[in-house]
């Protein structure tokens, strides 16, 4: 495997935009934790939290797909590795939902930070999808899962 000069650009500008959101996140999660729940907003405080995973969980595919086309950059990894159904972008039945977040009535920075997450992961999709089938071979269908 040889070695990529230069990481590119466009990856590590994304990397920087998903690391970005990671911090704001845990800011938003740490700032929420010092507050108490009132009883009468007790099925806002589950989708908040329900949505709050699905935060993380969308950050966290998105940052594990990105570690894997920094290795392939690295020559740490075969393009033909990376996509692999255990390198390519997971979680795609939950990271994919979109809710009715205002008309939940989540806090507004989660209502921020949800939007720009799933923004950020069909963006990093369509770069798996692309990158899957470039690999594949062109005229045969890429594997989505």
């Amino acid at each position: 495997m040889t070695k990529s000069p230069t990481p590119v650009a466009f990856f590590d500008r994304t990397y920087d935009e998903t690391l970005l959101l990671i911090r704001e996140a845990r800011e938003y999660f740490a700032e929420r934790q010092g507050q108490s729940a009132s009883v009468s907003r007790a099925a806002v405080e589950l989708v908040t939290s329900c949505e709050s995973m699905r935060l993380t969980a969308r950050l966290t595919q998105i940052m594990a797909w990105l570690l894997v086309q920094k290795a392939v950059h690295a020559g740490e990894l075969t393009r033909d590795d990376a996509v692999k159904p255990e390198h390519r972008l997971g979680g795609r039945n939950v990271c994919e939902i979109e809710g009715p977040w205002s008309e939940l009535g989540l806090p507004q920075r989660l209502q921020a930070l949800l939007s720009r997450s799933l923004s950020l992961y069909n963006r990093v999709a369509r770069l798996d999808d692309m990158a899957a089938g470039l690999a594949t071979g062109p005229g045969l269908p890429a594997t989505r899962h």
